[in-house]
């Protein structure tokens, strides 16, 4: 499903709208739907009617079910109310059956009484369920009091419905416009900033109890971690060497930033990348070309801003670290995750090698645990605020360093159910399809862990089921400090104009909850791998980013992006470097464009000297690599509040 999480949903348009098939494709992604028919078959010699019938019965699955409720109209208010919480239900229509409820056959009866029974069911039922039904309310009063009653009935129907349900769409000429929930902030209200100097820094907010459960604060203005820049291991000399990652103290950045829905963030080049790619195909290479990585290069020159864009010299990965409390953790190690961010802190581990032969830089961030969500939410409100704009911080200030490209990466206990829940809450996935098998140390399956973490999710959707859904709604129930950070970078970056490489359920996460605050966030995100997470791959659907490559890596959140970028740089360097085919009018270097060389004075290669009994130059060709240290430098403390502030 690709809209805001719900679990009842009202469909209303006029005729021909796109009413039907939108609605089907708000289900489309269940395992099982059961269709439930509510209009009457009609008069025999209507074909046109039949057709219609015809018609909506060729659109459905062999997968779906179907259920009438003709023969009584009362029976719809049953159907719904019995549904099970596994189940999803498309009723189509409630225009039928309005029809069915005048109908003389079903009078005298009491309409309020039907209606306020049928959005009882709607609003108690424990399954997803999407009903569908014209809006008569633009269109004119009718002349026969039939078509009055019908009217009045459905208008009530609709309203009470409405009322009952999650979330209203109205579709006009197949384009749906949300009706509830709407937002809170005007479109296009712009984030307010402050001057950086101008105010004293904050002081944290107090630790918040949650159901008796005191949480760990998030510190407002504290200072941001450590940048590491990890250096490739040094070549053996008969011994192991440690593994150095050099630190630098980074300055304070006081935003006062406002996050709020409707921001007005910068877009990338429109012109830009489509001139890249037309560009890739005047080249003078030997072969067809780029092929698939011609995505890169178009990437690249839109968020650049120039059709020839150049190789991201200067890279940072961002390792969010934030553990989740309760069953969400099913499976995983006590300590384990902890035990990776310090890897990573010493320079060590895969992310930190990856990175070093990248030639990025390495930065960690440690948030609070956040709660069992199956119980209590998983952030209070001021926690999520606090988490937003140091990740914001976190972005505006690797635009200062002069960073062009951040790696979004994660480590944590629980991330992997966390990430569930918010797409099963702003995608309407269902958990059991975007959880991931859990895999134990020793390479087993545990699928008693793994359905818990179903278990989990299902249950902190059935707690939040009648809470708002809006984005800082969700990262408080269900997201947690991990992804709210990571909301936080995304929005930063897009701000700053920086690209985000984004691989696993956490970033890809981010970036659903990011589109309800700026939706230009995801133009700014590029997925190379997405290795086969189910997870990530629904939300890279749903954001509309085509993974680049298809390496099923599995590596770790971060790992799987480093792998690809020495590859992805490679490319642009060629592609910016190349020229143009001699045949489109481009030179060559040496040539003066009539096919005479005129470096020809001098021979291209020279013959190479005799081999004498040894080296004569002084002087090596490569020097060997400077031994690396005995670990990080930074003597930096441990912020109490609960970031790690190295």
């Amino acid at each position: 499903m690709s809209v805001d999480g719900w679990n009842t949903v009202l469909v209303l348009g006029g005729i021909r709208s796109g009413k039907s098939e939108f609605a089907e494709s708000l289900v489309s992604d269940a395992p099982v739907v059961r269709y439930v028919a509510t209009a009457p078959e009609g008069d025999p010699d209507d074909t046109e009617w039949a057709a219609r019938l015809a018609a909506h019965r060729e659109r459905r699955p062999g997968s779906w079910t179907t259920e009438e409720t003709a023969g009584d109209p009362r029976r719809l208010a049953d159907v719904i109310a019995a549904a099970e919480p596994n189940e999803t239900l498309l009723v189509d229509d409630l225009g039928g059956w309005v029809t069915v409820l005048l109908d003389p056959a079903h009078q005298p009866a009491d309409d309020t009484a039907t209606i306020a029974e049928l959005a009882a069911s709607v609003r108690g039922c424990p399954a997803r369920l999407v009903l569908v039904s014209p809006e008569v309310g633009l269109s004119l009063v009718p002349t026969t009091p039939l078509g009055r009653a019908f009217t009045d009935a459905l208008g009530a129907a609709n309203r009470a419905v409405a009322d009952a349900c999650d979330a209203v769409v109205l579709v006009v000429a197949g384009q749906p416009a949300w009706l509830k929930p709407g937002t809170t902030a005007a479109p296009g209200a712009p984030a307010a900033v402050a001057p950086a100097a101008a105010e004293p820094a904050l002081a944290a907010p107090p630790a918040a109890a949650v159901n008796g459960a005191a949480l760990e604060p998030m510190p407002e203005l504290v200072a941001l971690p450590d940048v590491r820049t990890p250096a490739p291991p040094a070549a053996p000399t008969g011994g192991v060497t440690p593994w150095a990652a050099p630190t630098m103290a980074l300055p304070m950045v006081a935003t006062g930033l406002v996050i709020q829905p409707g921001m007005e963030l910068p877009m990338p080049d429109e012109y830009a990348g489509p001139q890249a790619i037309e560009r890739l195909a005047t080249l003078d290479v030997p072969g067809a070309g780029l092929g698939v990585l011609d995505r890169v290069v178009g990437f690249a020159a839109a968020t650049q801003g120039t059709p020839t864009p150049a190789a991201w010299a200067s890279a940072r990965v961002l390792l969010v670290h934030g553990d989740h409390a309760g069953g969400a953790a099913a499976g995983t190690v006590p300590g384990e995750s902890m035990r990776r961010a310090e890897q990573a802190r010493a320079g060590r581990g895969a992310l930190a090698r990856l990175a070093a032969e990248c030639g990025a830089s390495l930065q960690v961030v440690t948030a609070p645990t956040a709660g069992p969500i199956e119980a209590e939410p998983a952030l209070t409100g001021d926690q999520v605020e606090s988490a937003l704009r140091y990740g914001w911080r976190l972005a505006e200030e690797a635009a200062e360093a002069g960073v062009q490209l951040l790696v979004l990466a994660a480590c944590g206990a629980g991330t992997e159910a966390a990430a569930a829940a918010v797409l099963a809450a702003t995608a309407g996935a269902e958990p059991p399809a975007v959880l991931g098998r859990v895999v134990t140390d020793s390479g087993e399956i545990d699928d008693a862990a793994w359905m818990r973490r179903c278990a989990t999710v299902r249950d902190a959707l059935h707690r939040t089921r009648r809470s708002p859904r809006g984005a800082k709604d969700v990262l408080a129930e269900l997201g947690g400090g991990d992804i709210a950070i990571a909301t936080g970078v995304l929005l930063g970056a897009t701000a700053r104009r920086i690209p985000v490489m984004v691989d696993g359920p956490v970033g890809l996460a981010a970036g659903m909850v990011s589109r309800d605050l700026a939706g230009q966030a995801r133009h700014w995100c590029l997925i190379a791998d997405h290795g086969g997470h189910p997870a990530a791959r629904l939300a890279a659907d749903v954001l509309g980013l085509t993974p680049v490559l298809d390496l099923k890596l599995d590596l770790g959140e971060g790992a799987n992006a480093l792998v690809a970028l020495p590859m992805l740089n490679s490319v642009l360097a060629l592609a910016a470097a190349l020229p143009t085919h001699p045949s489109l009018g481009g030179g060559e270097p040496g040539h003066d464009g009539t096919g005479a060389d005129t470096a020809a004075e001098e021979p291209e290669y020279a013959e190479p000297e005799p081999a004498g009994p040894g080296p004569t130059s002084t002087e090596p060709e490569f020097a060997e690599p400077e031994p690396a240290g005995p670990g990080p430098t930074s003597t930096e403390p441990v912020d109490p509040s609960g970031w790690r502030a190295d």
